[in-house]
Order: structure tokens, then sequence, then C-alpha cells
């Protein structure tokens, strides 16, 4: 393999065969003003920068945005954890919120493996960086993510 060429993480590999620097990209999710109505109704924030024209438009962005949550919640729906695989959400940190979501913006999520350690005989901590893109692969969120993946057959 050459020294530029980055490998791609296999979703369905045990713990023990995945590498430090695998990396992936998933496909975008455009994100609409239902989304947003949606998150604020199950979250129950109701704030007006995200639920209010009228406010919003005189707001910092001028207009509605989603949810930095929603965001990370849409982020961690667009990465294909294997169900078989990831048995765990171990950790959320170091998130970090860049640039506002509106309206019709479409994400994606580039990751990449940063820590790989042993943690039990039948699984192993992952480490991963992601990085929510929009549509002009502008960073909108950045987050480090940590979870459980089994060590062996499932």
């Amino acid at each position: 393999m050459a020294a530029d060429t980055v490998p791609a993480i296999d979703w369905a590999a045990p713990f023990d065969a995945l590498s430090v620097g695998a990396s992936f990209s998933t496909p975008t999710r455009v994100v609409t003003e239902d989304d947003v109505l949606a998150f604020a109704q199950l979250s129950g924030d109701h704030h007006p920068l995200h639920t209010d024209p009228d406010w919003a438009a005189n707001g910092p962005f001028g207009e509605r945005i989603a949810h930095g949550l929603l965001v990370v919640s849409l982020a961690a729906g667009l990465v294909p954890l294997h169900p078989e695989r990831v048995m765990a959400l171990r950790g959320l940190r170091d998130v970090t919120f860049k640039r506002p979501v509106r309206f019709g913006d479409a994400i994606r999520v580039l990751g990449r493996v940063e820590e790989l350690r042993p943690v039990t005989p039948e699984a192993g901590l992952v480490g991963l960086t992601w990085s929510v893109a929009d549509q002009d692969v502008q960073l909108v969120c950045r987050a480090r993510v940590d979870v459980l993946w089994r060590r062996e057959a499932a």
C-alpha cells in the first residue's frame, strides 16, 4: 500500500483487525425545517433561534438554524456503526460547533480512527474523530467519539 493511501474502516471487522488512521466518509443528509421542529419537540429545546423565524431573522445568523445537538445526532445516524461490532457508545467529548447548519444544508461525516485500546477479552475501545461538513465541505462540527467494539466473531 502506498504511504499516502489511507485504509477505509471495515465496519464489520473485529476490533483486532482495525488500524489507527483508517478513515471513512458518509453519504450526505439534508437538514430540514421538519427535522429542527421535531427535535425541538422531542428535546424540549424551543429556543427561538431554532423555532421562531421572526426572532431568528434579527438574531446572529439572520435566520433559524439547527440545534447543535441535532447536528451531532444526525451525524451519529449517518455513521454506519455495525450492530454486531459496535457494542455501545462509550463517550462523546471535545464537541466544537464551528458554523451554523441552516435548513437545506447537506451534512456528512468525515472520520478517522485515532485510538485502539483493548479493554476486555470481548471488547476494545475505538476512538474516532468526526468532522461534520456541509455541502461546501466547510467544517460545521467536530467531535471525539469513543465506542466499544467487539473483538471476536459476533
